[in-house]
């Protein structure tokens, strides 16, 4: 049985309690004001009445932005992104962890150097910029996912996961007949599936809040993904947007196409999360322990 907490314990684990809830809510504030304002009509918005709730609540600004072509296109544009990136990411994560695991490989030190070197010192916007220029990717879709297809970080992080992996389970599949590729799509990589979610989580964000390549490496503008359209949205007049012309949307806010956008851009990040939450904690805690 646990320990009686004394009164001092309790009094300070529910002002810890209070003051993290405190911090929790101060986080959720500023994502309930958008939501509230994305469902509000345009005069409780311009005369300050929304907070945390909607105020005369309508759905028109979402049906505007996700009747807009420029934000579907965007849209499917960072969707594809994400998706192909980090598929392309965890894969070749996992083939070059794989071998640096193995200390018995010639010249593992060497390219684990390598690695380790481009986590310290990196060319820079404008070297990169020339190299993604003269392998013939400006405005090209894979501008965003070659330059970035292995990440150093999680690379050490993988392989150092691959190496708490029993080195019995492999003997025994060498001797059952397996090949390397078999061992690590077979068995090293079922087993590793909290490390390689936690890295794909990563990896997901990171593909979809990326505008900054974007700006640099596109000029289709039918290539921009969602981040750029908000970029765009934001610093753009509601003039600029394709709305159809009725008077009851020539009165809708632009800030609750703004909010709107902003949820809409936000969601499917929310939705995937919880699917993955369980395999990151798991990771994270591993990685804690196992060093």
């Amino acid at each position: 049985m646990a320990a009686m907490q004394t009164k001092g314990e309790k009094a300070f684990s529910l002002m810890n309690y209070l003051i993290l809830g405190g911090f929790a809510l101060l986080c959720l504030f500023p994502f309930l004001h958008v939501i509230a304002q994305s469902l509000s009509s345009q005069r409780a918005i311009v005369s300050g009445e929304v907070i945390f709730l909607p105020v005369e609540t309508t759905f028109l600004a979402y049906k505007e932005v996700l009747m807009d072509q420029h934000f579907l296109r965007a849209f499917g544009v960072s969707v594809a992104r994400t998706v192909i990136g980090t598929f392309i990411n965890v894969f070749f994560t996992c083939l070059m962890a794989y071998p640096l695991s193995k200390t018995y490989i010639k010249g593992r030190g060497i390219i684990l150097f390598m690695v380790v070197f481009t986590m310290l010192f990196s060319g820079g916007m404008i070297p990169t910029y020339l190299v993604v220029r003269e392998t013939g990717l400006l405005n090209s879709f894979w501008a965003y996912i070659i330059p970035t297809a292995i990440s150093a970080f999680n690379l050490i992080i993988v392989k150092n996961f691959f190496q708490s992996v029993p080195m019995e389970l492999e003997e025994s599949a060498k001797i059952d007949g397996a090949s390397n590729v078999g061992i690590l799509f077979k068995i090293v990589i079922p087993l590793s599936m909290p490390v390689i979610a936690t890295i794909g989580l990563f990896h997901a964000v990171f593909h979809w809040n990326s505008f900054f390549d974007a700006v640099l490496y596109m000029n289709d503008r039918s290539l921009y993904p969602l981040q750029v359209y908000l970029r765009e949205l934001i610093q753009f007049d509601q003039s600029e947007i394709n709305l159809r012309d009725n008077f009851e949307q020539q009165l809708l806010a632009n800030e609750s196409l703004k909010a709107a956008a902003l949820i809409s851009s936000t969601l499917p990040i929310l939705i995937v999360y919880p699917f993955l939450q369980k395999y990151f904690v798991k990771g994270v805690m591993l990685g804690s322990v196992k060093g």
